[in-house]
């Protein structure tokens, strides 16, 4: 009886120190096996330069040396434009024109945003780190599609220069709810808050 009773006992601790193998085993092999997660591609930014300024961009914008600024009329503004790839507006109410850009003016007298927009709007002073922009907003809405310009123009600068932020966007309210969804408006002024941070003046 005594040895039928420790035959038992010792099949059961064989058996337990089977499955504790097998689990430590599982623990130190099994997980390790496992892929790691994919990281979310980052682009890669790229560097424009001229003999007055040089700034970096994403390598997915698009590079337009021969752009201006035409909304003034008979009084283009000359720039260089980086326009957002396609593939950030896809599916949203983003407008795949957007785009930020450098822009100057030589014979400027006094370097402030409101001389770069249209509308009459007053300017406002903004420092980042230790830079500091003179700030000009407006916003407008035509046949369902808004407009957004930020101006930074930075005081004091010769010849005065300036980044503008173009946002084109159509309204969310005509589209069938789910079909379209509102584009991250945060993610989009971080993204250009980065290439404007970045300009430096040669001069």
């Amino acid at each position: 009886m005594m040895k039928a009773m420790a035959k038992y006992v010792i099949g059961a601790i064989v058996i337990i120190l089977i499955a504790l193998s097998g689990y430590y085993a599982w623990q130190a092999f099994g997980t390790a096996a496992l892929p790691s997660p994919t990281p979310s591609a980052v682009p890669t930014m790229s560097t424009y330069a001229t003999s007055t300024f040089s700034i970096q961009y994403p390598s997915n914008f698009t590079l337009d040396e021969s752009y201006t600024y035409d909304q003034f009329e008979g009084k283009p503004i000359a720039g260089v434009s980086f326009t957002i790839p396609a593939s950030a507006a896809e599916g949203t109410n983003l407008s795949s024109n957007t785009y930020i850009a450098v822009e100057w003016l030589p014979r400027a007298k006094n370097c402030t945003g409101d001389i770069y927009i249209v509308p009459n709007v007053k300017a406002f002073e903004l420092t980042v780190g230790t830079t500091t922009y003179s700030v000009a907003t407006t916003t407008g809405a035509a046949a369902g599609n808004i407009y957004e310009e930020q101006v930074y123009a930075l005081i004091g600068s010769k010849p005065c220069t300036a980044v503008r932020y173009l946002l084109h966007s159509t309204n969310i309210g005509n589209y069938e709810p789910g079909t379209v969804q509102e584009f991250d408006r945060t993610t989009l002024l971080e993204s250009f808050n980065e290439v404007r941070d970045s300009l430096i003046l040669s001069q």
